[in-house]
């Protein structure tokens, strides 16, 4: 308890003084932190959820008891972005959680925990863990042609990533089952009958191509120009009028 309060009291120093340098600058090159006074009824995940509000969390190390299995109430996390150490101590150093409050702190040399070697023996292990990274799911359907149709990453954390996957496989199963469809159609014909079948398709198409070029020539010809359209007009009105006067007037 006398950590928390030291590490508050140095935060409330620093508003106060407002100095440019801060304490946390000591830390600059570790991304992890130190959590302690945890209720010994959370689990990592439920430390993860608490702590990532601050940033992406990439590895967590909560020890516990060898004989009962349960949390020592204490873990040691380490963020994607060392900015996110920061914050977690500033923000959640002496929150309240479950009754118990949390003791925050930076840590300047951390050591991963030992591992199993080959001959059964504790060794220093030889790189980081990042246990808690999250993974990118990837819809790696063998069945898919190119990297394009599997689509974009899906977020593990998406509430509707399994929603999405499977739209994804029946998009897929579907767009395989037409092609599939159509090579069994003329997977027996010989290469001069995919050639004719091919020229009659293209033949097809200019018959289509010229067709709609006459129509749009014969709609062209049919409409008759405006300036044309207010000749005969003004023609029409000349002719009745002529008509319409005194025999004196027409000689």
């Amino acid at each position: 308890m006398n950590v928390v309060k030291e590490i508050n009291r140095i935060n409330d120093a620093e508003l106060k003084l407002g100095t440019n340098a801060s304490w946390h600058d000591e830390y600059k090159d570790s991304a992890r932190i130190f959590v302690g006074g945890l209720n010994t009824e959370l689990t990592e995940g439920d430390v993860i959820t608490i702590f990532s509000q601050y940033g992406e969390i990439m590895d967590i190390n909560m020890p516990r008891d060898k004989e009962t299995g349960k949390p020592k109430g204490f873990a040691f996390l380490m963020y994607e972005d060392q900015r996110s150490t920061i914050l977690a101590v500033d923000n959640l150093n002496g929150a309240k959680v479950l009754e118990r409050t949390l003791r925050v702190d930076h840590v300047k040399n951390y050591r991963q925990p030992k591992t199993k070697g080959e001959d059964g023996e504790m060794v220093e292990a030889a790189e980081e863990t990042f246990n808690a990274r999250p993974e990118m799911i990837q819809d790696n359907d063998p069945g898919s042609d190119s990297s394009e149709s599997s689509g974009p990453e899906i977020d593990p954390e998406d509430p509707m990533r399994d929603y999405l996957i499977q739209k994804r496989r029946e998009e897929k199963a579907l767009k395989k089952a037409k092609k599939s469809k159509s090579k069994g159609k003329h997977k027996d014909e010989t290469p001069e009958e995919r050639r004719a079948r091919k020229e009659r398709k293209r033949q097809k198409k200019e018959k289509k191509k010229l067709k709609k070029s006459e129509v749009e020539q014969v709609t062209f010809t049919a409409a008759p120009s405006r300036v044309f359209s207010e000749q005969i007009t003004s023609q029409k009105r000349l002719s009745f009028a002529v008509k319409d006067a005194p025999e004196e007037t027409r000689s």
